[in-house]
């Protein structure tokens, strides 16, 4: 699970990018009950889920979401060889929370060469890769730690994207206020999820875990 002791590689920071601030902050308020507060640079800003932060918001003409995952050195965002960009993290503070509901509880990188992007995204944070019998995908977590550290997976897809799950009480109802990718399904072991997408293209999912 993802947690906030930001250990090298592993997940402290998620971020949208929207071409407007207001109507992204409208929409996630009625799909996972986020606030949103405006930062001093326009354009920029965090949402929050009972007072604690849960994702960052910056205004741009391209619309999606944007892993950073801590690491060492200058906070920098980067491109895959797939073209997905992703960040690099630095500092003390990342996420507020994260695996509770209204937070980021999973992410899955799409790729069309899952293969490649493993190892370029291991040359980059060491992450360890674990293979589940029957479940599609190579599982990531951070160097040195337990199968209880697992905070993703590399899954095959024809397009290449970075998708974060947040956890839900619901999953029916966050999915009846938004248009739906994927509906709501059970995974054994897992809980029940749904991809959904926001009004810009941005695709997420959300998730009521098993353990949550």
């Amino acid at each position: 699970m993802i947690t906030t002791d930001y250990v090298p590689g592993a997940p402290a920071w998620i971020g949208l990018g929207t071409s407007d601030e207001a109507k992204a902050a409208e929409f996630y308020s009625g799909v996972l009950g986020w606030e949103y507060q405006p930062l001093d640079t326009p354009g920029t800003g965090v949402f929050t889920h009972a007072g604690r932060t849960v994702a960052g918001h910056v205004t741009s003409q391209s619309s999606s979401w944007t892993a950073h995952f801590a690491g060492s050195g200058p906070e920098v965002l980067l491109t895959d060889p797939h073209g997905v960009e992703f960040g690099v993290w630095h500092g003390p503070a990342g996420l507020g929370a994260v695996s509770v509901p209204g937070s980021l509880t999973w992410l899955e990188l799409h790729s069309p060469a899952p293969s490649a992007s493993a190892s370029f995204y291991r040359s980059l944070f060491e992450w360890e890769i674990q293979l589940i019998p029957g479940a599609p995908g190579q599982f990531l977590r951070p160097a040195g730690t337990g199968e209880g550290s697992l905070f993703g997976a590399i899954v095959a897809d024809a397009q290449a994207f970075w998708l974060p799950y947040f956890e839900v009480a619901d999953v029916d109802r966050a999915a009846s206020s938004a248009p739906v990718l994927l509906a709501p399904h059970d995974l054994d072991g897992v809980g029940r999820i749904a991809v959904l997408v926001d009004p810009f293209g941005a695709r997420f999912g959300v998730m009521c875990s098993v353990t949550s």
